[in-house]
């Protein structure tokens, strides 16, 4: 974690005294659920209770002091709260295994992450829902290999980034939900010294479903899905970012980041105006991504267990969480300050002698009885001379002066096909599937 791309909320899910209270609270209702089925004194489950209810703080260090000496974290946490409880402090974990509470810590830790992932994308899909209405028939050009291709509208360009959000959010949705499950199984999962009633209680006290079966680990296919989700959520926002990256470009400037009063673009040249926030992005991307593949090499564990998934997932837990957490929130701020210029849009759009109503041409050639063959030749040839002019030659001017192209369309028939607004009657179609 770079405190730099990290914002507060998500880090408190992921600092060590977090993941001690949500040890504690495990082992504490699983004691009290034995309590209950007599395996346990009730006393043990209310003594721990009881001292929590103090709110007595984490003492980080001694636990790790303790750990440097039994090279074993859960069993240093425990001899930790036994030094605090008492003689009660004895019967927790009976019957359990370091799994049950570490996979389970790991399940709460990763579903409470989603949830400020989820508001992270509600404000995003906000942001690009506003802009899109905003921009929904502003013209711009479309481009296909990075070339002119045809008109469509800013606000298109937006919905679609929409759209693919809102996909985002379901799959997150489903990966938080395949995610926050509960294994208090014992060693190998067989519930041979633990009823699997305490595993049903646990999972109910924390919000999470109970494993179905489990080794001794849950199986790590769920994890493998969750962060191959955030992976695809940090793809969305690469493409959107270098989409943006592409737009601010200077010979388009069809869009640029918001450039701050006091803001500085370059320490040598003073003109500048960079897209440093969706460069950043692009990069940010890249990390969350890196952390896929280990997820996926998680899931061939040996047998019942092996540790060789831990300290993966001690990096990838924390860092992927966080930096799309702050990725999502820097996203958001680009959209909603993003500088957009229609005039600019415009005069690209117009740039090629209108080179982009070409297909209009071709299709009503065919439609007056020429071969789509040369149809194509026709405007094609004509095309080319524009395209050769850098714009300086119209389209319609050759079209017009072609005698072939005279002979099957009308001066006034060409000249209705390069009706800009054509192009977008359509577009309230498309908004409405895209927004309801």
């Amino acid at each position: 974690m770079v405190p730099r791309y990290a914002r507060p909320a998500m880090v408190a899910i992921w600092e060590p005294e977090a993941k001690f209270r949500i040890w504690f609270e495990i082992e504490a209702h699983a004691t009290e659920k034995l309590g209950e089925l007599g395996v346990v004194p009730a006393s043990a489950g209310k003594a721990l209770w009881d001292w929590w209810a103090t709110n007595p703080a984490i003492d980080v260090a001694a636990i790790d002091a303790i750990e440097a000496v039994t090279k074993h974290d859960v069993i240093a946490f425990l001899t930790w709260v036994a030094d605090n409880v008492g003689e009660q402090a004895r019967f927790m974990h009976q019957g359990m295994t370091s799994s049950d509470v570490l996979d389970t810590t790991l399940s709460v830790q990763l579903a409470q992450a989603s949830d400020i992932l989820l508001e992270d994308l509600d404000l995003l899909l906000a942001a690009l829902k506003r802009r899109a209405e905003e921009h929904k028939y502003t013209p711009t050009i479309g481009r296909s290999h990075g070339i002119h291709a045809e008109p469509t509208t800013f606000g298109l360009k937006l919905a679609q980034a929409y759209a693919e959000f809102e996909r985002c959010r379901t799959r997150l949705v489903a990966a938080r939900a395949d995610i926050a499950t509960c294994a208090i199984s014992g060693a190998v999962g067989t519930f041979a010294n633990i009823d699997p009633a305490v595993e049903e209680y646990v999972a109910e006290k924390l919000g999470l479903s109970v494993e179905p079966v489990s080794t001794q680990v849950i199986p790590r296919d769920r994890h493998a899905m969750y962060f191959a989700t955030l992976g695809v959520i940090a793809s969305s926002i690469e493409r959107l970012a270098t989409e943006i990256r592409h737009l601010q470009r200077t010979e388009v400037l069809e869009a640029e980041e918001y450039f701050s009063p006091g803001q500085k673009g370059s320490s040598a040249m003073p003109h500048k105006r960079n897209p440093v926030l969706t460069e950043n992005l692009t990069g940010l991307a890249r990390v969350v991504r890196s952390a896929v593949t280990p997820a996926l090499e998680n899931v061939a564990l040996w047998h019942e267990r092996d540790i060789s998934h831990s300290s993966v997932e001690r990096y990838i837990g924390p860092d992927a969480t966080i930096t799309l957490d702050f990725a999502l929130a820097r996203l958001t701020g680009v959209i909603d300050k993003l500088l957009i210029y229609p005039e600019r849009m415009d005069k690209n759009l117009n740039k090629m002698g209108g080179l982009v109503h070409s297909q209009r041409v071709l299709l009503a050639l065919t439609q007056a009885g020429v071969s789509r063959e040369d149809a194509y030749r026709l405007v094609q040839r004509n095309a080319m001379k524009v395209w050769e002019s850098d714009g300086a030659l119209s389209l319609l001017d050759l079209l017009k002066a072609d005698p072939e192209v005279a002979a099957a369309l009308t001066p006034e028939q060409l000249e209705e096909k390069f009706d800009l607004d054509y192009h977008f009657a359509q577009v309230d179609r498309i908004f409405a599937r895209v927004f309801g």
